[in-house]
Parts: structure tokens; C-alpha cells; sequence
């Protein structure tokens, strides 16, 4: 699919009446959020979300999140909002949080691939949320990436993978979150079914009791299993290399990467650490300060494409708060790869 023009348009009234204008007319746009940039339609209009689909090669089955500006427009995704809802979205809303409820009869069936249930979230980005508004429609919105290839937190990650695709990429500068939101399902036991910024120690808090996590945030989902959010399902977030999550500490992880120092191999290691292993290094955020590496993750992903790289040797994030979601995305990238040296 190819062969349309491609407007990128710095993110201001003119272009935001411009992007609201096609998506009132059934067709896709790329939009700044918080989290990573989404490839926004209309999530009334099965035609609109099909284009969704198409624009990215993305599998039918794979579910899509609805985003609103505001309580008001929740109802028109939702049939059923839980006192829990209520609770989460008073805490977290505007902001990175899904909430998986049950799914209005309004919304395009492609939204939820055959599900009874649909992903809502409420974007922090000024810029979604003045589309949102601009449109008068809640939007379907997964990231803006060809399917499977690594998430864009930036209007240039777009244009690469979506130009000649879609008709306009808002431009509204680097994703300050930098992985996709928090998924909780709030249907039965409230159950994380991918992590984000929004942690599920701090979910529980608000609820006041505990918060189950998916085993398919940590191992593949199990056979037959439908996915209820995206991300759960398929390899995602990868570039075209090979990736292999090391345990271990520093020392540890270049004697092995020196044993398997041939040409193409490649380290994804933290801000400094570049001297210490024996191959050429990209770098995703401090060590101990894993806000940061959400934030550069998935740039340095796409970065490891452009040098080239075969096979990457990756140092593990810590798994505790946002290091959780981090952890995550890795492990979907190196398609569980895991070696505890």
C-alpha cells in the first residue's frame, strides 16, 4: 500500500481543524499522545477502522484502544462503567491508562476483533485531546508503526514507516512517556494485561485491594488464547535484528558479548556504559533510572535498523515500577529471549 501524499503538519489550529476534518471523513491520521504517536480514525465507522488495519498491516484479531477527551464521550464507547472506573479515571484520567470495559453496539466491530469489550483511554496530550475535540468522535488508536516494527515516539518515526499510506502526521514533538499506556481489564478481577506508566502498585492503591497481572505480560500468550489487549498476542516492538535480553551484570555481559564479537552484532546497554563492552553499543536511558529508558527504548530500536545490525545483545531493565513496562516491551522485541548468565 502506497502511492498517497503524506502531509506533516506541525501541530496547531489550522492543522488540527485539518486532521478533524479527515477523520470526519472516514480517513486515518497520525497524532501525538503522551505514550507514542497513534494512527488515529474514527471508531464508529468500521470503513474508517478497517483503513487503520490496512495502513498497518496489522492482524484482524490484534484489538484497537477508543481514546476520548472527556467523560461526557464515555458512554459512547462503554455500556457498562464500573464505581471502579470512575475511581481510575479520577486518578489517572487525562493520562497513560487503558481501561478494558464492556463495549457499546456504537462502536466499528473491527475495534474490538470479535470481543465484547472494548480499551478506553483518556490521552494527557494537549494535541490528541484538541483533535478528539475538534472531530466530536472517540478514536480508535494504535501506534503509528508498520505492524510489529518498534512503536514511534517521534513525528519523523511516523513518516518512515506510514508516508505514501495515510494522508497527515501531526507533528507535536517527542512522546515524553514513551511506551504505550497501562491496560487493565475492569471486567472480573481487575487484571493488568500490559504494563505502562501507570503502575499496578498505584492501580491497587486507588481500587483499595489487589490487582492481578496477565501471565501474558511476562510469556507468550497461550495457544488459542484471544488477545483482550493489544500487545499480547505477537511480536511486537522489534527491529529487523535479533534480540537477546542478557541477565547479568555489567562485567558478566561483555565477556559474553566478546565471545560472539563477529560482524553485525550489536549492544543495547545504559547511558555510560558504552566503554566497557567490546562491540558498537546503542544506549537506552540511565541504568537505574528506567523513566528514562521508556522514554529512548523504542528510538533505540528503530536506531539499531539504521546501523544495520544483525544481532543484539540487550542489558535487562530492572522490573519494578515503569521498569516493569520496559521490561515488557524488550521481551515482546527479543521475542522471549531471555539468558541468565
Amino acid at each position: 500500500m502506497s502511492g498517497m501524499d503524506t502531509g506533516l503538519l506541525a501541530v496547531n489550529p489550522g492543522s488540527v481543524a485539518k486532521a478533524a476534518a479527515l477523520l470526519r471523513r472516514g480517513q486515518v491520521v497520525a497524532i501525538p499522545t503522551e505514550t507514542v504517536y497513534g494512527l488515529a480514525a474514527n471508531a464508529l465507522d468500521e470503513k474508517a477502522v478497517e483503513r487503520i488495519f490496512t495502513a498497518k498491516g496489522r492482524p484482524q484479531d490484534n484489538p484497537l484502544i477508543v481514546h476520548i477527551d472527556s467523560m461526557e464521550m464515555l458512554p459512547m464507547a462503554a455500556r457498562k462503567i464500573p464505581k471502579e472506573a470512575l475511581l481510575l479515571a479520577k486518578a489517572f484520567w487525562p493520562g497513560p491508562l487503558t481501561m478494558v470495559l464492556p463495549r457499546t453496539a456504537r462502536l466499528a466491530p473491527s475495534v474490538s476483533a470479535g470481543l465484547d469489550t472494548v480499551g478506553i483511554r483518556m490521552p494527557a496530550h494537549p494535541a490528541a485531546r484538541a483533535v478528539i475535540a475538534a472531530a466530536g468522535l472517540p478514536l480508535a488508536a494504535p501506534s503509528a508503526n508498520l505492524s510489529g516494527s518498534p512503536s514511534p515516539t517521534t513525528a519523523q518515526h511516523v513518516l518512515a514507516d506510514m508516508k505514501g499510506r495515510i494522508p497527515l502526521i501531526l507533528d507535536g514533538g517527542n512522546s515524553p512517556v514513551g511506551v504505550e499506556s497501562t491496560v487493565i481489564t475492569l471486567v472480573g478481577t481487575p487484571t493488568v494485561l500490559r504494563p505502562g506508566f501507570v503502575t499496578a502498585n498505584e492501580i491497587a492503591e486507588v481500587l483499595g485491594g489487589p490487582v492481578a497481572v496477565a501471565a501474558a505480560v511476562t510469556a507468550p500468550l497461550a495457544a488459542g488464547q484471544a488477545p483482550a489487549s493489544p500487545g499480547m498476542k505477537y511480536k511486537h516492538y522489534a527491529p529487523k535484528a535479533e534480540i537477546t535480553i542478557l541477565q547479568g551484570n555489567l562485567a558478566q555481559f561483555s565477556h559474553y558479548v566478546a565471545a560472539k564479537a563477529t560482524g553485525g552484532v550489536w549492544a543495547l546497554c545504559f547511558e555510560g556504559e558504552e566503554t566497557e563492552i567490546p562491540v558498537p553499543c546503542v544506549t537506552y536511558g540511565k541504568k537505574n533510572n528506567p523513566a528514562t529508558q521508556a522514554t529512548a527504548l523504542f528510538s533505540a530500536l528503530r536506531t539499531l535498523d539504521e546501523k544495520g545490525a544483525k544481532t543484539v545483545f540487550a542489558r535487562a531493565p530492572g522490573t519494578s515500577g515503569v521498569g516493569f513496562a520496559v521490561y515488557n516491551r524488550l521481551l515482546r522485541a527479543a521475542a522471549f529471549r531471555v539468558l541468565e548468565l
